[in-house]
Formats: C-alpha cells, structure tokens, sequence
C-alpha cells in the first residue's frame, strides 16, 4: 500500500504551549538554565557527543553521604509538590548542572511524583536517580496518550541516562514514483514526503530497497535517471541496453504504454503482486502463441525479476497487509529487539536496535518504551504485532492513533500470527547472541591490551587520533572512541585545524606540521573537557589516548596534558613499521623503551584495527572537505555577489582568474553589475591599490 504524506502533530509545539500555561519547577543548589531541558531549542552540545552510560552501578548498600544525597533529593521533590496540580503531563529530573536524569509521564502528575518521595521503598536505581536531582520540572497536558507522546519526544531529544535510550536516528529509506513528468521516475527516497507521487516503504536497509529497484527496473523498465539527465537524451543509455528502462526520453515507448508499466509497478508495490504476474503470464502466452518470441521473452524477463523480488522475502504470513512485528529477547542484563517491516503484504525486511537500559528493567518495560521512541519520528503501520504485552498497550496504540490513522496493537498467543512473532523472536535471540559474544571477545581484547600497556585496569574509553592534508591543504584531525563494547561511533569527532598547518618559510619539516595539528587537537578536546566536566564524573573522559605516530606525537600529547593538569590519563603512540609494514608496528609509552607485539598476537590485531579505523575516519574526513573546497570560487568570499550575480561573471569572463584581471570598464559591461558592484569586485581583488 502506498504510504501517504501524513505530517504528524508535532509534540516539541505542545510542549511549548504547555509550558506557558502549566509549567512548575523547584530547583535546589541548580539555578534555571536558560537551555532548560524542557526547552525545544536546546540542542545535544555534549563533549565528545557522550552521556555517562546507561550501565546501572554494583548494587551495594548506599553509603551515609549518599544517604544524607537521597534526603537532599527527596527535599527537592516534595517543594514542587507544593505547586503541582493533579493534571496529565511529563516530569523531568534535573541534576545540578541542569542535565536531565529521568523523564516520565503520569496521569495525574501530582500523584505519580508523589511516590518518589517514600525512601525507605525505592529500589538503589531510583535511589541513585533522587540523590542525584537538583530540579524538577513538569509539563501538563490535555491527555495522558498527549503525554505520552511528549515522553518519547523529550526522552529521545534529552538523552537521560536513567531511561530506556533508542540511539537511532536515521529515518528509513522508500521507494517514490514521481508524479510531475509525463513519464514518472521510480527512485529511492529519505526524509521527508515533500514531493507529489507514491511511496512505498519502509525498506529496512539500503541494500533491500536498491535491490527491489533493480529488480522494479527489470521487471517495469522504468527510468531512474533525473528530469533534467531525461530532458538532455538524445539516444537511449546504457539501461536500455541492458533491458532495465523502455527508453521514453528518445521515444522507444508511447505514453499511454509507459503509463500502463507504471500502473502495474504501483499495483506490485501495494500488495497486488499476484494479479501482476498472471498478466505477464497471460501477455507471454499470447506473445509466443502470435510467435512473437522476442516479446514473450521479454515477459519472461519481467516474471523472473518480480520472482527475484519476491525470493528476498523470506517470510510471508497471509492476512497481514501493512503491520510492522516487533519482538524482543534478554539476556545478560541487555536486550535486542527485532523489527520487521511488512508492507502490501510483502516482507520489506528488518532491523535489530539494542536500546541501552537498566540491567534490572523487564523486557516488557524496555518494550514499551522502545515503541514509543522508535513512532516518535515515523508513521505507525495500522497494525503493530509485538512478543510481549504491554503494561500500557492500550494506551500506547491510543498515543500512536493521535498522529495518524487508527493503530492496532497485538500480542498474539496462537494461530499463525503467533508463529510470525515466535519466528522474529528466534532472530532476536540470534543477534542477541552474537552481540554478547562479541562483546566477550571484545571485553577480553581490551583486557589483553591492558596486560600489554601495563595499565592498572582495562581502559573503558579508548580514543583514538589521527590526521589527513595534503601539504598542509584542508587539513582535519579526527578522533575515534571504542569501548569493551567495540566501536562507539555517536562519539566520534572532527577538528578542522584553525592554525596554518603550512611549513612557515619553506623550511619547518612535514613532521613538525603534524605536531603542531595534534596540539591543537588535544588542546581543544581537554580544554573543552575540562571547562564542561572539571570534576570528570561523566562517561566522556578518556582511560587511554593512542596516537597514530611515534616517539615526537607521543611527546605532544605529553606536553599538552601536562600543561592543561591532566595527569592520570594514559598515553600510547603507535607508529608504522619499517617500509609501513602492518604487523610490525612499534608501541611507545611514557617512560618506557619502544617495544614491539607478536605478529600474530590477537591484541596487536586489535590495535591495528583501532589505529585503521581512525586512519579511515580521518581521510574521510579530509576528502569531503577537499570535494566541497573544490566547489569553491573566490567570488563567493565578496559581500553582495549572490548566485545570479556570479553566474552572470562566469558567464562574462568565463573564469574567476578573468574576473579578477578584469578592469572597471569591463565590470560594468556585464548585466546586473552597477558601478557600486564592479568597484566592490575591483577592490576585491586589489586590496592593495
């Protein structure tokens, strides 16, 4: 079924409105942040893009300060009940440097919150969470299903470490048949529904969706290219060669026919995929019957393709047109939850998430809240099949029905609904295993290398710095995280170098450009670090910092440490070897001779693994900055000279080289530039004269 263009209501706005009618807070020890939580404005700005970590603590009896922290937080508490009113709404807990802790939603606000302040029956998790809340803020609603919906919102915009966190962020990718040309584009499309036409989806990864359209393309020979690449054809392109488009932009097929192809392609997609394929049969029959073989094989093509399809579609479960199945499976206090897509009756395929959490939370609760995150940003299908029964199931599909069509919610416990979810089930339990076994081999990685570092524990943050230019040309300096659990890639962070990274004179050596890149670096990652957590009791600050270098990098990152007071953060460098041979890679730490691993051992394995990664990251980096410098002209840097203008320069002169020789006279004799223009140009250029 084709998706429809369906804005939903936006829970930031209510939560704006709300805020000027219904807000109360209570703040102890916290003045109000003029970037409150609450406030829709405020945007992520984390040092190196990190919360401290979901993992809960070693469950332990609270010692007497945490106590004495407990009775503070319980304090702050009952001074915003005194205000609270027994309306619907969302709570949000704030810790002293006014960064959310927890939000939740309630029914009656005044009543939910209220159960906080009874210590003596909280569990060490909620302990933790009252010792540490400095704030407390509430926004009230119309609706507790209202409520909920700005939960989700603010939970996945604030990041709150006490809550059940989905780190997801990218928006799916579809299918769009266009509907402004005479001959309608089949193409594959994120974001936003802006543009006229159908679309269909969501596919669950681009690998699924860009196979379907090669598939869609043999079967329909429908054209991908753009309007303006259609436009300018004058012969049929290497698609029509290959049997993947019917040529209309040199008119190798009528309108009325091309039309038809579109109708079938829109039919397949929305779950008429068996009506489609009699028909070829039937077209085949009467191409080869009229002996016509050279058309009937051309429907044999188009069947085979449309089978092509469907053979990727592994699962295929009868009464389910549109309906997403969500199942979920834990094990060792962490939780993977599968995601299907069905769309038209057709498997458009999955997705597994590992949504960070409590270790002591239920696999209902982690559920419920991970539905709510993960239709925070995307429609809801009319029907969502789960594993497990919501504590709320009801009210969640209530919330979803507020930004759409209605919403069915099911647990099913038999029939072949209930075979669909324990399939998806199974899949869950897979990747959970596999992630708890990676993660062992990871754990016992990072263990090794401390054993090799000589490091009291096994570092829990690894970062990791290179850099890339060209002679000095746009350069950048990257940094890469990694962690017992693999890679953390929501930390990784880019520097554009400020400082000339040019030899000044001719006569610094390339070597002495590459120190001076790492000090700024490091300079601006623990100068930020510092003035954002001096007292380091967030997840952002570093066990271990490798430099891809050697003995001169390892001396920098020395020097820029000890200048800035850091001293207990561990160094390493590790430098190519001899003809930059991998596995003979030299290691130097402070105070200790270069020593070099086994080639085969499994830890120098994981240290060229981190060292590549950066290496990778950062020449990325420097060519996507390289491409768009590329698109540069130095018109651009003159105040005043705006598309139409430059286009009209470059039109005249053909060059900016010749706009910058040109004379006064010249200037003025292209259209749209006055005399105010061509002297600003001028001078531009003769900054001197």
């Amino acid at each position: 079924m084709a998706a429809q263009s369906v804005e939903p209501p936006s829970a930031a706005e209510k939560a704006e409105k709300a805020q000027n009618a219904t807000r109360t807070s209570a703040k102890v020890a916290a003045p109000r942040r003029r970037n409150s939580p609450l406030d829709p404005r405020r945007g992520p700005g984390r040092i190196a893009g990190e919360r401290p970590s979901a993992e809960p603590q070693e469950e332990t009896a609270a010692p007497e300060p945490a106590r004495r922290s407990l009775v503070a937080g319980i304090a702050v508490i009952r001074e915003a009940l005194k205000t609270m009113t027994g309306t619907a709404g969302v709570y949000c807990m704030l810790d002293r440097k006014g960064e959310a802790l927890y939000v939740g939603k309630a029914k009656n606000l005044k009543s939910r919150v209220q159960n906080y302040t009874h210590g003596a029956g909280l569990s060490n998790r909620l302990a933790r969470m009252i010792a540490e809340t400095a704030a407390l803020e509430v926004v009230g609603t119309s609706t507790e299903a209202e409520a909920l919906l700005l939960e989700c919102n603010m939970i996945k915009r604030l990041m709150p470490r006490f809550n059940v966190l989905l780190r997801d962020d990218k928006s799916f990718p579809l299918i769009h048949i266009t509907a402004d040309h005479a001959f309608p584009q089949i193409t594959k499309h994120r974001g936003a529904k802006s543009g006229s036409g159908s679309y269909f989806g969501p596919f669950a990864s681009a690998g699924a969706v860009n196979r379907t359209l090669v598939s869609l393309q043999k079967a329909f020979l429908l054209r991908s290219c753009s309007d303006s690449v259609f436009a300018s054809r004058t012969r049929p392109c290497l698609l029509y060669q290959i049997k993947r488009c019917s040529a209309p932009c040199v008119g190798r097929i009528s309108g009325d026919d091309y039309a038809r192809l579109i109708g079938e392609a829109r039919d397949f997609l929305s779950g008429k995929s068996g009506e489609v394929q009699e028909r070829l049969a039937v077209d085949m029959e009467k191409a080869a019957k009229a002996l016509d073989f050279e058309g009937a094989a051309l429907y044999r093509d188009r069947i085979r393709a449309l089978s092509l399809v469907q053979g990727h579609q592994d699962i295929h479960i009868r009464g389910i047109e549109d309906a997403d199945v969500i199942a979920a499976h834990q094990d060792g206090g962490q939780t993977c939850v599968q995601v299907f897509f069905f769309r038209g009756g057709q498997n458009w395929g999955n997705r597994a998430y590992f949504p960070s959490h409590d270790r002591q939370l239920p696999v209902e609760e982690v559920l419920a809240s991970f539905v709510g995150q993960f239709y925070d940003n995307r429609p809801a299908p009319p029907l969502i099949l789960l594993s497990h029964l919501l504590c709320e199931q009801t009210l969640v599909a209530q919330a979803l029905s507020l930004k759409g069509g209605r919403v069915e919610i099911l647990a099913p416990r038999r029939g072949d609904k209930k075979k669909l979810v324990d399939r998806i089930l199974g899949s869950a339990r897979e990747a959970l295993a596999r992630r708890l076994a990676e993660s062992a081999s990871q754990r016992q990685l990072v263990e090794g290398l401390a054993a090799a570092f000589a490091l009291d524990l096994p570092p829990n943050r690894i970062e990791v710095y290179d850099n890339s230019h060209i002679q000095g040309a746009d350069a950048v300096g990257a940094m890469i995280v990694a962690g017992p659990d693999g890679f953390i890639k929501n930390a990784y962070r880019k520097f554009t170098i400020r400082r000339s990274a040019r030899p000044s004179g001719g006569t610094e050596e390339a070597g002495g450009d590459d120190y001076a890149m790492l000090r700024e670096v490091l300079e601006r990652r623990f100068g930020r670090a510092l003035k954002e957590d001096p007292e380091r009791r967030g997840g952002s600050w570093p066990d271990l910092v490798l430099i891809d270098g050697g003995e001169g990098q390892l001396h920098v990152a020395e020097s820029v440490l000890e200048e800035l007071g850091i001293g207990d953060v561990a160094l390493a460098a590790i430098a190519k070897g001899p003809d930059r041979d991998a596995g003979r890679e030299r290691f130097f730490l402070p105070g200790r001779a270069p020593f070099r691993l086994e080639p085969r051992d499994p830890v120098l394995y994981f240290l060229q693994r981190l060292r590549d990664e950066a290496h990778r990251f950062a020449i990325g980096t420097h060519r996507a900055r390289r491409t768009k410098a590329l698109g540069r002209s130095p018109l651009d840097e003159i105040a005043g000279i705006g598309a139409k203008r430059k286009h009209a320069l470059l039109r005249h002169f053909g060059s900016a080289r010749a706009v910058a020789r040109a004379g006064l006279s010249e200037l003025l004799r292209v259209e749209g530039i006055n005399k105010a223009v061509a002297k600003k140009v001028y001078d531009h250029f003769r900054p001197n004269a």
